[in-house]
């Protein structure tokens, strides 16, 4: 079954939809630092013989650009300084440095550039772009020697930037239908520009590139997977130019599997890759929507967007999740104030690791503080930038992952100048400012991507306590917010709290009546609680209010197949698929209808069809072993089910199958060991403990096999069967009485059971 889907904030992150409307990289201008830069590379002539002669020297040795100057700027300028990249001009060359070298002493020397905003030593990170002291010092002083050029031989290599893809050639290339064109003047733009995905089968993304068309109008771009495209078809008409506004309520799928990512592109920001083991994943169907904030320029520019995509075989092995520390709600900020504060924390209800951290503001933000303590008190800082600066607003990552235990408290402190004295301001004289979407508003936002750890067995998905905890936290703030109720209701569901669940999505049905979403989640819930009839009634009430809802009609379906429904199940499945052809789930779903209406053939067709889909697609695997192995077909059963357990080794089900495979080939120590794993992932079903009892007994272990056979009764008494084979092991142990006292039991459960009649009479005729 689909877990309810939720609403995200974001960046996408939750179950089933995210509100793209707090947007984290908002509208931008050029900064005085920018201006100053700009005035002082116009003033600057080509060979540089207007920089100053007076600038101070700290050493004889007089640095060249060969020796000395071209490895600090390979390293750190050209990522963006090359042909074709986010930067202005080039600097690959002695002839492009020279060129610049006024221009490169001003932005250096007042770290203005590299962009680089935290501070060292409150967080360790990766990938710093910030210049050590000494470099600075090298270039200071090469610019005063007028800049000399040294021995070209001793140069190191220019790094090499292929004009089109960074990575070389990408596996996939999403480009848009129909190019944009941003017009040459007016305000700021934001389009939302949709380009499908036109596979036919799952593929796990481990790093992306994205071509704008006209990188120098673009400020970020920020990707967000739309898991079903109901962008698309919101806009049947018109979606192929684009979708303009920055709010967007988009379906990111219907199972809690976030995609957790910080799917964010900047000029400067020449390819995202992916850490290790963490690819995101793309399903057919499935929509890139490339949010982008474009800027004006004086000229028509056209944008003819790209994305390259490169893929991994391996599908994830680790399940990130983004978390974020906000105050949006307090601010409201008098004019003239110079010194605003908002402070926002949140309690870690499990151990993470911290994998990086996204600060964001808007112009009147100037300080900004996260951190966490401990639960013995210690201190850890996350980040720390004294002087904000929205145009160098970038994500960080940690050289390694900071390791916070269950009931840290994160923290952060953000402080806000609205005063003349901010040259970022951007109302002269200043105004009121409060939180919201236009970049002459505010935010306070702290973003960080945790992985949880130390995750105890048989424990709820960490995800969802982390969602619970955080949407707990938003509410106190807000508590009608309908994005946090939903999230927070969803959490609940998934982790088996129906009862409370259910009461959060009545409340917020109070609110919004006749909101889809919402009554389906509802129905999950009832469901969950045990109230399947009155469940199905809302769903399809849901389903008659939306037939396009391809969430509700799926949770519809799987409810009626689980309550033997079959036929409406069968109908109900077939229906999403003329809308939502390409669902492995779905596909997975109509084909346990079909197996379980004695229709092996079709239902065969179906897994196939859903494996075709998303290889690892688990009720497929389950399934489709299902029929080979009731036809005889042990080796293919076995393979498939291989598969379904290494990639879902949480799967207890699959640990059973396959040990039920094993031991129908008689391999009796393999189906042990799985029926062992399978117990260990669900000890609390009776089913588990005595197939592992039979297995036992098989291999002549009548002990622990009558240890096991007790244990599934403790769980669940009333099993005349599990009495029976109780006795029959006692009878081979010699434990007469006992086994007599089982048969017996087994048949005031049920007085017609015919192998404990006939145990009983064969005990009876032994003594």
């Amino acid at each position: 079954m689909k877990i309810v889907e939720a609403i995200a904030v974001l960046p996408a992150m939750a179950v089933c939809v995210c509100l793209i409307g707090s947007p984290l990289w908002p509208t931008t201008h050029a900064t005085s630092q920018q201006q100053a830069a700009t005035v002082a590379m116009a003033a600057s002539t080509v060979d540089g013989r207007h920089a100053s002669d007076a600038l101070a020297t700290s050493s004889s040795a007089t640095p060249s650009w060969s020796r000395d100057v071209a490895p600090i700027l390979y390293k750190n300028c050209a990522t963006c300084h090359h042909p074709g990249g986010g930067g202005p001009f080039s600097l690959l060359t002695y002839a492009d440095a020279r060129r610049w070298g006024p221009q490169i002493l001003t932005v250096t020397q007042s770290r203005f550039m590299p962009p680089w905003l935290p501070e060292p030593g409150y967080g360790d990170f990766a990938d710093i772009r910030r210049l050590s002291d000494q470099d600075r010092a090298v270039l200071k002083r090469w610019i005063s020697a007028r800049m000399p050029q040294g021995d070209p031989a001793v140069a190191p290599a220019a790094p090499h930037y292929d004009e089109t893809w960074l990575m070389g050639k990408p596996d996939l290339v999403l480009k848009v239908t129909r190019p944009f064109t941003l017009n040459a003047g007016g305000t700021d733009v934001f389009r939302n520009l949709i380009l499908p995905y036109p596979l036919k089968k799952t593929e796990y993304v481990r790093a992306m590139e994205i071509r704008p068309g006209a990188p120098k109008v673009v400020h970020h771009a920020n990707v967000i997977i739309d898991r079903t495209g109901s962008l698309r078809r919101q806009h049947a008409a018109d979606w192929e130019g684009g979708i303009a506004g920055m709010e967007l309520l988009v379906d990111s799928g219907n199972r809690f599997d976030p995609d957790s990512h910080f799917l964010f592109w900047k000029p400067d920001s020449p390819a995202l890759v992916e850490p290790n083991g963490m690819p995101w994943r793309l399903d057919p169907g499935n929509d890139l929507i490339l949010n982008i904030h474009l800027k004006p320029s004086g000229k028509p520019e056209t944008l003819d967007a790209e994305v390259g995509l490169y893929f991994t075989s391996d599908p994830p092995a680790k399940a990130p999740m983004l978390l974020a520390l906000e105050r949006d709600d307090a601010l409201d900020i008098p004019a003239g104030d110079a010194d605003f504060v908002v402070e926002d924390s949140l309690t870690l209800p499990v151990d993470v690791e911290v994998l990086g951290v996204y600060p964001h503001a808007h112009y009147l933000g100037h300080e900004m503080k996260g951190w966490a303590i401990l639960p013995d008190g210690e201190k850890k800082w996350l980040v720390w930038i004294r002087d904000w600066d929205i145009d160098r607003q970038a994500v960080y990552r940690y050289k390694a992952p900071i390791l916070l235990p269950k009931g840290t408290v994160l923290h952060m402190r953000y402080s806000y100048d609205n005063s003349t004295a901010n040259v970022h301001n951007p109302h002269a004289p200043p105004m009121r400012v409060r939180a919201g979407n236009r970049s002459e508003d505010e935010m306070a936002h702290l973003w960080l991507q945790v992985l949880p750890v130390n995750v105890p067995p048989n424990s709820p998905d960490p995800r969802l306590l982390l969602e619970e905890a955080w949407m707990r936290s938003r509410l106190t703030k807000t508590p009608t917010d309908q994005v946090s109720l939903y999230n927070y209701g969803a959490a609940l569901t998934g982790e088996g709290k129906f009862e409370e669940g259910a009461a959060v999505f009545e409340r917020l049905l109070q609110a919004v009546p006749a909101d889809v979403r919402s009554r389906a989640a509802l129905g999950v819930a009832l469901d969950g609680e045990g109230k399947w009839q009155e469940a199905i009634e809302i769903l399809r009430g849901a389903v008659k209010s939306d037939p396009g809802a391809c969430d509700a009609r799926f949770d519809l379906a799987d409810l009626e197949l689980r309550h033997k429904e079959l036929s409406s199940a069968e109908t109900d499945f077939r229906a999403q698929i003329s809308s939502c052809p390409e669902d492995a789930e779905v596909r997975s779903g109509l084909g346990t209808a079909l197996q379980a209406e004695d229709h092996a053939d079709a239902a065969q067709a179906e897994f196939r069809r859903s494996l075709e889909i998303a290889p690892g697609n688990l009720q497929a695997l389950l399934g489709l072993a299902e029929i080979e192995s009731g036809a005889d077909e042990f080796e293919s059963a076995k393979k498939l089910l291989k598969r379904a357990t290494d990639l879902h080794p949480r799967s207890a089900e699959a640990h059973q199958q396959l040990a039920q495979v094993y031991a129908q080939i008689g391999d009796q120590s393999a189906a042990l060991a799985e029926l062992k794993n399978a117990v260990q992932l669900s000890p609390n079903d009776p089913t588990l403990h005595s197939a592992l009892a039979q297995v036992l007994a098989s291999l002549g272990s009548f002990g622990q096999a009558i240890e096991e056979q007790g244990t599934a009764l403790k769980l669940f008494d009333d099993d005349a069967d599990g009495w029976n084979n109780l006795g029959a092991l006692e009878a081979r142990t010699g434990h007469t009485a006992a086994a007599r006292a089982d048969f017996e039991h087994a048949l005031r459960l049920r007085p017609d059971h015919p192998q404990a009649k006939a145990n009983l009479a064969r005990l009876q005729g032994t003594n």
